[in-house]
């Protein structure tokens, strides 16, 4: 079976940005994956949450309804800081995510940019950074290596995606987005995407923006192949298992 793991630093980004593709590939039985680096708990909109405590402990509940949503089989939200992953210590997060790829072996890894999404969110940008490292490492012994004392053993993933888009939301500052090499086809899981952001229901003051910006570019989802474990040229895509093998 292959394997996906998606790396998000919000609950909602896993629906937001990578939703009809994680919903598709877990219909064709790809066993898939999301870690979300934060609960959540600084966010603008706070639904009924009296404290960051309690809008953590909501969003961690719908993101756990959107994963369902989206047939995603293994969900995770980590404690890291939101709004501050930018004074995070790098190898602790690092280490956590080179210990979650071992252990759960993805062939496809899934990240925002570097520039951190249709938003431009510092926490998106560093999301990626920390799963490109992780992508990178997990798969040599001179990279955390106390880990290898237990069942953990280093893996390579085969590709690690970018997501990537055409436009940014309005009234942002300027964001160059990495060029789309992989188009995919989500018509049939539209509604999927939506339905699961609209199950982060402490959010609900961004479904107008959100649903106008799926109404006008949210099929095909794009993505940027940012490593590959063969070299050579790469064509555009339509599938992201392209060129993977099995275990």
């Amino acid at each position: 079976m292959f394997r996906m793991l998606a790396v998000t630093a919000h609950p909602d980004d896993e629906a937001a940005v990578f939703g009809g593709t994680l919903a598709l590939y877990s219909d064709r039985e790809v066993d898939t994956s999301v870690i979300c680096l934060t609960p959540g708990q600084a966010a603008s909109h706070r639904g009924k949450a009296k404290d960051d405590h309690g809008l953590a402990a909501l969003r961690r509940k719908e993101f756990a309804a959107s994963c369902k949503i989206l047939k995603v089989r293994r969900n995770i939200v980590l404690d890291y800081p939101d709004g501050q992953l930018h004074r995070v210590e790098m190898h602790q997060v690092v280490s956590d995510l080179v210990k979650h790829i071992r252990e759960f072996r993805p062939h496809i890894v899934l990240s925002m940019g570097p520039e951190g999404a249709i938003t431009g969110h510092t926490d998106h940008s560093l999301a990626s950074v920390f799963a490109t490292l992780a992508f990178h490492w997990a798969g040599r012994n001179n990279r955390f290596p106390d880990q290898l004392a237990t069942a953990a053993q280093p893996h390579c993933p085969q590709k690690l995606y970018y997501s990537t888009a055409t436009a940014a939301l309005p009234n942002r500052q300027p964001i160059s987005f990495p060029p789309p090499t992989a188009r995919i086809d989500i018509g049939r899981y539209l509604d999927a995407k939506i339905a699961a952001f609209h199950a982060h229901e402490t959010q609900s003051p961004v479904f107008p923006i959100f649903d106008a910006h799926v109404e006008e570019l949210g099929n095909p989802e794009l993505f940027h192949l940012a490593a590959n474990s063969r070299s050579g040229a790469v064509p555009i895509e339509t599938d992201l298992l392209t060129g993977v093998t099995e275990d």
